[in-house]
């Protein structure tokens, strides 16, 4: 399996963030993921297209936005033109999904869907010719470090059979108390990317090692 491995800057020094990055990208992550905010959706509010362009020209990693807002198809040209390759709408968040991921594509993004814990993936079952990733909630949005949902192991697993059906290369990322340990559980459920913050940033190894344990366990290494 090629699992990707997508860093959340959410966990990051948002005072360093293009040190953070960069720490990222030279040990082997292949993603940079934004969690943006809007104190509606969800409680917090992060940060918007600005930072993303910031960080755009000294990266060559893929910028995964995934936007936790209210109506997020009025942001879909803005991050694309700050350099997102990849946008990630919430099922929940947007009245009229398929025209929503038909415009990220329009942009010439990759349209990413999300699904909370609570949402079946009977939401997305009819989308499917629009999707390039569905994202798994494994905790619910809006913070970071918080513990893994066990119960969304075999929402994974059914989303994985769901993706292998419909017959499209469409990647299964998940994100929320991604480690080592679950790493292993959701990438043999058929998790492709992995979204880790606090399981990375401001660990006494350092992200580097960091982030070469959650790729040895998510390959099944020891």
């Amino acid at each position: 399996m090629n699992v990707r491995i997508a860093p959340s800057l959410l966990s990051a020094d948002f005072g360093a963030l293009a040190c953070a990055a960069a720490e990222c990208e030279a040990a082997g992550a292949e993603y940079l993921h934004f969690d943006v905010m809007d104190g509606r959706f969800v409680p917090p509010i992060t940060f918007g297209s600005a930072v993303v362009r910031a960080l755009r020209s000294s990266s060559k990693a893929v910028f995964d936005v995934h936007l936790m807002v209210e109506a997020p198809e009025r942001f879909v040209e803005e991050f694309a033109a700050a350099g997102a390759q990849i946008i990630t709408v919430h099922a929940e968040a947007t009245v009229h999904l398929q025209r929503t991921l038909a415009s990220i594509r329009a942009v010439g993004a990759r349209a990413g869907v999300a699904l909370n814990p609570a949402t079946s993936l009977s939401a997305i079952e009819n989308v499917l010719d629009d999707v390039d990733l569905v994202l798994v909630m494994t905790v619910n949005p809006g913070f970071g470090g918080q513990t893994f949902i066990p119960a969304m192991v075999s929402k994974i697993a059914s989303a994985a059979a769901m993706l292998e059906k419909c017959g499209r290369e469409i990647d299964l990322e998940v994100d929320g108390g991604i480690s080592a340990e679950t790493a292993r559980v959701v990438c043999r459920a058929g998790a492709n990317v992995l979204v880790a913050g606090s399981a990375l940033y401001g660990h006494p190894e350092g992200v580097a090692m960091r982030i070469a344990a959650l790729r040895k366990a998510a390959l099944g290494g020891p």
